[in-house]
């Protein structure tokens, strides 16, 4: 309670000292994005580096890399993310716990005692699913669709079912060198298997330099993308459906949110676990019912929208960038949204409870395919769907990345795109999204702010200051965020949270060996205590 009265007051004190700063002449929103746009441009150019195919065509190397080491990684692991899933059911609801998390007898080996961790499978999973199942889906998904066209989603699609291998090998290794200190608390992560799991093959310089770069990149992506954005976003929509407008507004409702996160944060892991394992669940079912009460509606209509998924995704409509800008946008926005080869649910898995590093590695496999294959295929229809009958252009957006609504004239981007479409079947359902995404956005947070605090504690130490430290700089990242323009905050989102890959891949394809080893071990358990 004394951290928080700390941080209480510190947020008090920068939310004056922003608004005595910037003014009131030109708005504190413009003011405050004046000075984080150019921020946004610059860092996206760099991690956006284009590899050149011809005159015309050139693709970020990030992407590159994602797709390349998820075809690797899913051919390597015979198709893990496919013929593993009924494993990683069972394993979700507990069904193996009797020997991978309690006691074996009273024998002193370590791999017969009961298993460290703080969470259940379930809480790590829905811990990781909040990071990743948030605003991406909703205002991520709008703008791939406005700028990409319906062809985007299968691209989307893609991404996501090569993306599970990519999670179950991160979220291996994360389990199997975690650090756990005597109280229990689990420690674990990229920064932590770049630098044992290298070091045990001999790359240990190597791995503690890749292991820095990523800790500093994580804390980067969790002020942005799982941060900056959630607020920008969520601020947005509850501003519009009040019909209140103004940077000072935006700030206040800022600075509420960021009290509301603090208040869950100073508890740690186990109270944000506790919490996202009750909102996770009730805030998904919610959104999917919306979506499919949209898809219901136009029933008709499905066959041809998804003809025209398939259709575009290959031959997309003039103006839209041709079929590479098509792919690029749909796995851009599939990368961003599902993280895997992000390293970042590597964290939060490593607290789970269990003797076994390969079965939180098959549970994990499970969250693209909630987040992308699901969730980001339902909200892709329902624009496609309110775009049947001409609503706006695909591909035209004005400056700030918006779509232009052709019967009225307003613009619409991110979030308010997905609710108006919404709002076309269901009168009044942006109150509804409304909670929906202030809890997307809200559970995301909390999520980031583990994922940050152990990039943080990785540079800094785990020191009591080095926690306040962090959350008062996060919870800062949420005015920021409430404040700025959509199109500034997605820049800087995406360029961090992508920039997290290089040095977690090379991780990645370098100790995938060692992620082998741990599923033929955990197989091997399940058939040798007769469970199937």
């Amino acid at each position: 309670m004394k951290l928080f009265k700390t941080a209480f007051s510190f947020l008090l004190i920068i939310n004056s000292s922003i608004y005595s700063a910037f003014g009131q002449n030109k708005g504190i929103d413009k003011q405050i994005d004046a000075w984080f746009s150019p921020i946004a441009d610059w860092w996206e150019q760099v991690v956006f580096v284009e590899i050149p195919f011809s005159d015309t065509v050139s693709i970020p190397l990030v992407l590159i890399l994602l797709i390349c080491g998820a075809a690797f990684f899913t051919i390597y692991f015979r198709f893990v993310n496919l013929h593993r899933i009924p494993i990683a059911l069972k394993a979700v609801r507990g069904a193996y716990d009797h020997f991978e998390v309690g006691s074996t007898g009273d024998s002193k080996k370590k791999e017969d005692q009961d298993a460290a961790g703080e969470l259940t499978h379930f809480q790590a999973l829905t811990t990781a699913v909040s990071g990743t199942v948030g605003l991406g889906n909703i205002a991520g998904v709008a703008v791939a669709i406005a700028i990409g066209g319906p062809g985007a989603t299968f691209w989307m699609i893609i991404s996501g079912l090569l993306g599970m291998t990519t999670k179950f090998v991160e979220c291996t290794l994360g389990v199997k060198y975690r650090d756990v200190d005597a109280a229990g608390r689990t420690y674990g992560g990229p920064m932590y298997y770049l630098t044992k799991g290298l070091k045990e093959i001999g790359a240990g310089k190597f791995g503690k330099f890749l292991a820095v770069v990523f800790a500093v990149m994580g804390v980067g992506a969790s002020l942005g993308g799982g941060n900056a954005l959630q607020s920008n976003q969520a601020i947005a929509q509850l501003t519009n459906t009040l019909g209140v407008e103004g940077g000072f507004v935006k700030t206040l409702f800022g600075v509420a949110l960021a009290l509301m996160v603090g208040l869950v944060i100073i508890g740690g892991i186990k109270r944000i676990g506790k919490l996202t394992e009750k909102l996770v669940p009730l805030m998904a079912v919610v959104y999917i019912l919306g979506c499919l009460t949209v898809v219901g509606y136009h029933y008709s209509y499905i066959g041809e929208a998804f003809g025209l998924i398939i259709n575009q995704a290959f031959s997309p409509a003039a103006g839209l960038g041709g079929f590479v800008g098509v792919l690029i946008t749909g796995f851009r926005r599939a990368c961003f949204s599902n993280e895997a080869g992000i390293g970042s649910a590597a964290i939060a898995h490593s607290a789970v409870r269990t003797r076994y590093p390969a079965s939180e590695g098959l549970v994990a496999l499970l969250e693209p395919f909630i987040d992308t294959v699901v969730v980001c295929t339902l909200t892709a229809l329902t624009i496609i769907f309110f775009n049947s009958s001409g609503a706006f252009t695909y591909g035209q957006q004005d400056a700030l990345g918006n779509v232009i609504i052709e019967a009225t004239g307003e613009t619409a981007g991110g979030v308010k795109l997905t609710s108006m479409a919404f709002e076309d079947v269901i009168p009044h359902f942006s109150i509804v999204l409304t909670v929906a995404i202030f809890l997307f956005a809200f559970s995301t947070m909390l999520s980031w702010s583990y994922y940050g605090i152990q990039s943080w504690k990785f540079l800094f130490g785990r020191s009591k200051w080095a926690d306040l430290s962090y959350k008062i700089l996060f919870l800062v990242f949420i005015i920021i965020g409430a404040a700025a323009t959509l199109d500034s905050v997605i820049k800087f989102s995406d360029a961090m949270i992508l920039a997290m890959a290089f040095p977690n891949m090379i991780g990645l394809f370098l100790l995938a060996p060692k992620a082998k080893q741990e599923l033929k071990r955990y197989i091997k358990a399940i058939q040798q205590h007769g469970v199937r």
